[in-house]
């Protein structure tokens, strides 16, 4: 059990839905209020297809925010021969280079043109999550934390090297310690998770991937399991992450794009991952982001959480902290509130 002194929203943005969970002092986890609504990603898409279908330009303006659907989407409206014009934060989006966002046929400007449609830009869907609550005469907590899937500030480089080799330095930096992927405040270098604090200047924002295992551990089979040695996987809508764990210490580590995996093929990383063979280069040149092998874990336990998990993983022991998969990021939320501001 997590018991806060506090309420708490806690937000895990993905790239398919955006999973929330209220909770309040007192009320059982089980009965607390819980929402899995689109991703931001996913709402900000259908916004630009909507003007798209109308013949209208569009005008992004708000923050930088993650990729994916909303990418598609402003690709497509371009080749529909439609306009699109961003401030500068929210063209970030879209590339850290902002001459390669211009080279894409986007015009990079402060105000809008007057007959284009304005689609917000961010990851913290404040308004529109206060106006749902409201209906339902639920508060809005003061204390919020949201996680993001960041790669961190890489103009000139492949973003996916950099994001490995930001979470290995952190690694290193605190021994290879569960909690050592976790930075409150987060590095100065990840620009996504800075719009989210620049938005909820309090809140507690981290990363996707190491929360969601995190919150894998709090059901009871999977946290018995880690005591002796555990590979613990979440495999998300966009990627899958993989921890090969002992206690609290991470022997090894390597994160992957969901769709770029068949059962076989994550098996196969799993069995190099414990026996310590796996390599960086080998997950990058398959599409991958790379690995981090610290030492071998002798184990044959596996443990997945994730809306991917019976695909890529259905022999594996399904993770379901407090009964409920989906809200496993926000479990690992709630324990790292209570960790890092209640602790």
């Amino acid at each position: 059990m997590i018991d806060l002194n506090t309420p708490l929203l806690a937000i895990d943005v993905g790239r398919g839905t955006q999973d929330i969970l209220v909770y309040e002092p007192g009320r059982a986890i089980e009965n607390s209020i819980k929402l899995v609504l689109p991703s931001p990603t996913v709402v900000t898409a259908e916004k630009i297809r909507q003007a798209t279908g109308a013949g209208r330009p569009v005008f992004l303006d708000g923050f930088l925010m993650g990729g994916g659907a909303n990418t598609g989407a402003v690709r497509e409206h371009l080749a529909a021969g439609l306009p699109i014009y961003a401030t500068p934060e929210a063209a970030g989006t879209l590339h850290d280079d902002l001459e390669k966002v211009r080279s894409m046929g986007i015009d990079i400007r402060t105000d809008p043109p007057e007959d284009a449609v304005t689609v917000h830009t961010t990851d913290y869907m404040e308004p529109e999550l206060k106006n749902a609550l409201s209906l339902f005469c639920v508060g809005y907590p003061e204390n919020v934390a949201v996680a993001v899937q960041d790669h961190g500030y890489s103009p000139h480089r492949s973003n996916r090297i950099h994001r490995f080799e930001l979470m290995r330095e952190r690694l290193d930096a605190g021994d290879w310690d569960l909690l050592s992927l976790v930075a409150d405040p987060p590095l100065a270098d990840m620009t996504r998770m800075q719009a989210v604090r620049r938005q909820a200047p309090g809140a507690l924002v981290t990363d996707t991937g190491p929360v969601a295992l995190i919150g894998a551990l709090c059901d009871p089979r999977v946290r018995q399991q880690a005591k002796e040695g555990v590979i613990l996987v979440n495999a998300g809508n966009g990627h899958t992450l993989c921890f090969a764990l002992k206690g609290r210490e991470i022997y090894g580590i390597f994160e992957h794009h969901t769709g770029a995996l068949t059962p076989a093929k994550l098996q196969h990383y799993i069995r190099r991952l414990a026996d310590g063979t796996l390599t960086s280069e080998e997950v990058f040149d398959d599409g991958g982001h790379g690995a981090a092998v610290r030492k071998p874990l002798v184990t044959n336990a596996v443990a997945v959480t994730g809306p991917n998990r019976l695909r890529l993983l259905p022999e594996a022991c399904q993770a379901a902290p407090f009964g409920d998969m989906m809200l496993s990021g926000c479990f690992g939320l709630m324990y790292l509130w209570k960790q890092l501001r209640e602790g």
